[in-house]
């Protein structure tokens, strides 16, 4: 297929190139040049959003946050004036599920189908092609994408309509949020009761609380990695979705506010670009104990 791809950061940058190894024909677009790598593979690197569209017959966004979003499809130069009847767009950033049906009801205008669909599994995920993929949208431009989703990642669902994918990934970080927060407090708590962290962490790794968070994240806790894999601010963005949706829902998602009020401490003392693994410092700031210190 003739594929454009607008977003090439942290995940947009190996996902490309996943599709670029897939034989397919890829026409890029960041705010910055196209990397090199991607270059060799044969991407061809445009200056607009519509310049990509009016090549590609699929287009992928995979940008930060609601706004870019918007602006990558509808702003001066964006995808949708370039656009033809037929050709199919497909969201796979993380926004608010309510814009997203909007976004598609004015691509469905223009006579193409939409896909919104988020994925989960981080850096690592994107570059080992094992994201979990979450779509809403028609059954049919669902079917014409899964070859290119299946090129990306691994556990692809239809889950419903436009919106219903990105409904799904908000449940999907309000769930991530709270298992950070649940290894962060137990290493914390077994480190500071004076037992090795990381020996705890493999006996739990073989029982009822083992988790990809414990395996992944654990291990970056433990290791003092917070380089960012999903960085902190963008997990509260992904939060502040779920908590302004549950107050549109009449919901009280108490533990969700929690674990963003710990992302908030993160932020006030400079992680916003810290791994969202991260959140262990806010804990450990508010205990004055870190993770593998000798406890007095």
């Amino acid at each position: 297929m003739k594929i454009g791809f607008i977003g090439l950061g942290i995940m947009g940058r190996p996902m490309a190139a996943h599709l670029a190894d897939g034989g397919h024909e890829l026409f890029v677009h960041d705010l910055r040049a196209a990397p090199q790598d991607l270059l060799d593979k044969g991407a061809k690197d445009f200056r607009s959003g519509r310049e990509v569209a009016e090549q590609a017959d699929v287009v992928i966004t995979m940008v930060p946050d609601t706004p870019h979003v918007e602006a990558a499809l509808f702003g001066p130069g964006g995808v949708a004036e370039g656009l033809k009847p037929g050709k199919l767009v497909i969201d796979m950033s993380s926004i608010a599920p309510l814009e997203t049906k909007k976004f598609a009801a004015r691509i469905n205008e223009l006579g193409c189908d939409y896909l919104d669909a988020p994925v989960s599994g981080g850096e690592v995920g994107a570059k080992a092609a094992s994201l979990t993929i979450m779509v809403g949208g028609p059954e049919e431009a669902f079917g014409r994408a899964k070859p290119l989703f299946e090129l990306m990642g691994k556990n692809i669902t239809l889950v419903g309509g436009n919106g219903d994918g990105q409904t799904t990934k908000v449940a999907n970080q309000i769930i991530v949020a709270l298992t950070i927060e649940a290894v962060a407090e137990a290493l914390l708590f077994a480190s500071k009761a004076g037992a090795d962290p990381a020996k705890v962490r493999q006996a739990l790794m073989g029982g009822f609380a083992s988790s990809r968070i414990l395996e992944i994240h654990g291990e970056r806790m433990i290791a003092r990695n917070f380089n960012p894999g999903f960085r902190v601010e963008l997990h509260q963005k992904d939060l502040n979705l779920a908590l302004s949706g549950a107050r549109a829902l009449g919901l009280s998602l108490p533990n969700t506010a929690t674990c963003q009020e710990l992302f908030n401490s993160c932020a006030a003392h400079g992680g916003s670009a810290w791994d969202h693994s991260g959140m262990l410092r806010a804990l450990e700031i508010a205990s004055n104990f870190e993770v593998g210190q000798k406890a007095e």
